[in-house]
């Protein structure tokens, strides 16, 4: 990722994933037909997680994705749904 493209999609409330080194969609098989399931708890800056992967016909799979959210403070935003519901939480907690 682009650094101000990943950033940007954190701060909308959307989990960047990257493959693994040397691993690619065409790799996995993936069409974009695919439903996809990923377990947030306890998630990490950097962490390898992993997605499941539903495809319309066969066996769900599963396959390892990097985290692209870099620091904490990026994670904290991640977690309130990106920066703007996080500001605006932070400035009712103020008003109150």
């Amino acid at each position: 990722f682009e650094r101000i493209h990943r950033s940007n999609l954190v701060n909308m409330g959307v989990l960047p994933l990257q493959f693994e080194p040397g691993a690619s969609a065409a790799s996995f098989g993936l069409t974009g037909e695919e439903s996809y399931d990923i377990a947030i708890a306890g998630l990490t800056p950097r962490a390898t997680i992993t997605v499941r992967v539903r495809p319309a016909v066969g066996k769900p799979r599963e396959i390892p994705a990097i985290v692209r959210i870099d620091t904490p403070e990026e994670l904290t935003a991640f977690r309130h749904g990106g920066i703007l519901p996080y500001v605006l939480r932070q400035l009712v907690d103020k008003t109150n």
